[in-house]
């Protein structure tokens, strides 16, 4: 099954310095693991569209053989980055 981990933030690239290391180390642990597919930042949205200012700042893109599985990856990618993230599973899982 695919998932797309999306990130919210207020703003792009504002990682600290140990949260990128811890944020590469869940990339290692995604790789290792075989759910790796894609992982990027975005550019600044041009247009925010919910009342707090919050849109996606970037993603990861995972393979998992159940739900369960992609939620608890999502919660985990979500301490890595300390930001809040949406899990969404791609149509046809």
């Amino acid at each position: 099954m695919k998932f797309l981990i999306a990130v919210i933030d207020t703003a792009v690239n504002t990682g600290s310095a140990d949260e990128m290391e811890t944020i590469d180390a869940f990339n290692a642990k995604l790789h290792e693991n075989g759910h790796f597919i894609m992982a990027a930042g975005l550019e600044p949205a041009k247009t925010l569209v919910t009342p707090d200012g919050e849109y996606m700042s970037g993603f990861w893109i995972i393979q998992t053989e159940s739900r369960e599985e992609a939620e608890a990856l999502a919660a985990e990618g979500s301490a890595a980055c300390n930001r809040a993230v949406e899990l969404r599973p791609f149509l046809g899982n």
